[in-house]
Parts: C-alpha cells; structure tokens; sequence
C-alpha cells in the first residue's frame, strides 16, 4: 500500500513543476528580433563597404584610351563575381551574428533548434536585403531604367534612322548643321571635272593654248537647297526616289556645275544609293547597341538572383554556426 500511495503521489506532482515552463514557452515567440535586426546591419553595412571597394577597383580598371585596360568582357565577368563575393561574406557575417546573439532556447529540440537558427539567419539576409534595396533604389533604378530605355529604342531608333531620323537631318541642313543629310545634297553639286581635249602635236613655233574657261555655274538659293533636301528626305522615309524628283534635281545640279543631263541624273541616283547605305548601316548599329543592352541587362539580372541565392544560403548556414557556438 505505501509502494502504491508513494506512486501515485509521484503521478500527481511530476506534471506540477513543468507546467509554468509549459506555458512560458508556448506564450514566447521563438523569434530574437535584436539578433535579426543586429546581423541586418552588419551586412548591409559591409555589403555597401565591399560595393564601394568593387565599384573604385572596377574605375581603375577601365581605360577610356583605345587598346588600354580591361576589356569590357572582362569587367563584366568580374563585377559579377565581385557581386556574388559580396553577398557571400555580407551575408554569411549577418547571419553568424544573428545566429550568436539570439537568445538560448532551454527544454528545445536539437532539431528544432537548427531550423530556429535557419531561420534567423534567413530572416537577416531578408532584412538586410531590404535595407540595401531601399538604399540603392536610386541606383538599381537608375541602370535598369537605362537599360530599359536602350532595349525599348530598338524600334525607336530604327524608326529614328528611317522617319525620324531623315527629318532630324533635314532640320539641321536647313538650319547648316552640317548634318549628314547636309553632306550628301552637297556633293551632289559639286563641280564636274571638264573632259580633257585629245592632244595634238603642235608645232615649235606655235603659241602655247590657253587654258579652257571653266562654265558658268548658277548658283542655289537656301531656298532650292532646302527643297533638294526635302526631296531626299521625303525619298529616303519612302525608300524611293520619283522620276521626276529626280530629273528636277539633276536639272538644278547641270546648272550648278555645267555637266549634262544624263551626267546629273547618274549623280543624284548614286548619291542616293550612298544615303541609303549610309541609313541601313546606322539602322544595324542601333539595333546592334540596343541588343547588346538587353543581353547584358538579362545576365545582369540573372547574375543578380543568382547572388542574392548565394547570399540567403549561406547566411543561414552561417547562422547555425553562430546558434552552435552560442550554445556552448
């Protein structure tokens, strides 16, 4: 009877001294905000150190002297490695701190005591995260706002080099620029060289020839200039130039400088094929500028997300580190 008296005192008093733990624990969030908030800081102060450092070791290592530094391909391969390298050690301090200054967890599970120091070291790169991109709004906004811009001008500077741009030329030959479009109405008429006269012997006695008077040239009016000008422009943005656009500009160009008809004709069709070619070559370059933005914006990007990983990894592992040696 005592053997059984002894134990079912046992029974009813073993529950008694847990229960003001029990409750304790269960009321108590599991979560050290001083920690998360501490190991945040740490990182986003030394990923903006680091920043600062890439960002002065990446100026020294580009030259604007042609066949001198880096190439571009290099610096991009090695501001994305300066990138992840960043997030690795601002992410991994971060989440060691905040795994090292939270709080001891008595009476808790050794696994749930790893997913708690998981989840620390997550919660400070998220912070930390935030922090930077609130920092670096301006900045990020600035490079993917421009890139976005060049990306988006595919179609606006292919318009720009076609309508647009014979326009902009046409506004800045009537305003004398010096604009291309200004280039080619002018060589249009300049001067035919006069055919030479097939030698003949001539006798000793014989005074020397005078030289042939050149022939008279008219010369244009800014008015006549600006409407040839208009003329290629218009032919240019329709990708054809009239008959009859054309012999009127050939009749100006025989009367400026003397040559025939035909001649002129000749003149103005390849004058205009050179402005063609001049056109669908800018056309390339831009489309060829703005695929490059969008390639480098996309791997920028990529390169991004894949650092920001890195860097949510390892501030986690590293905060199981610092939870591990807290609990020592």
């Amino acid at each position: 009877m005592t053997h059984i008296h002894d134990h079912s005192t046992v029974n009813t008093q073993y529950p008694d001294p847990r229960l003001p733990e029990t409750v304790a624990s269960s009321t108590t969030s599991a979560v050290s905000w001083g920690a998360i908030f501490a190991g945040a800081a740490a990182a986003a102060s030394l990923s903006l150190i680091l920043l600062m450092l890439g960002a002065g070791l990446g100026l020294t290592s580009v030259s604007p002297w042609e066949n001198d530094g880096l190439e571009a391909g290099t610096v991009g391969i090695a501001a994305i490695g300066w990138l992840t390298f960043t997030q690795i050690v601002a992410s991994g301090m971060g989440g060691y701190l905040a795994g090292r200054l939270r709080t001891k967890w008595v009476g808790t599970h050794t696994n749930e005591v790893y997913f708690r120091d998981t989840a620390h070291g997550f919660l400070a790169w998220a912070v930390a995260a935030l922090v930077s991109a609130m920092l670096l709004t301006s900045t990020v906004s600035s490079i993917v706002g421009g890139s976005a811009k060049v990306v988006g001008s595919v179609a606006g500077g292919a318009a720009a080099a076609t309508v647009g741009g014979a326009a902009g030329m046409a506004n800045a030959s009537s305003e004398g620029s010096g604009s291309p479009m200004d280039y080619f109405v002018n060589s249009m008429f300049r001067p035919g060289t006069p055919a030479a006269a097939p030698a003949t012997p001539a006798s000793p006695d014989a005074p020397a020839a005078a030289p042939a008077a050149p022939a008279p040239q008219q010369d244009l009016t800014p008015a006549q200039l600006n409407e040839v000008t208009g003329i290629f422009t218009n032919s240019i943005t329709t990708g054809q130039l009239p008959p009859e656009d054309r012999q009127y500009v050939a009749q100006l160009i025989a009367q400026r400088t003397g040559i025939s008809q035909q001649e002129a004709e000749q003149r103005v069709q390849t004058t205009y094929d050179k402005a063609q070619a001049k056109l669908k070559e800018t056309k390339e370059k831009a489309q060829q500028v703005a695929d490059t933005a969008r390639k480098t914006t996309s791997y920028l990007m990529l390169w991004t997300f894949i650092s920001l990983l890195a860097g949510a990894f390892v501030a986690s592992l590293c905060a199981t580190f610092g939870g591990r040696q807290r609990d020592l």
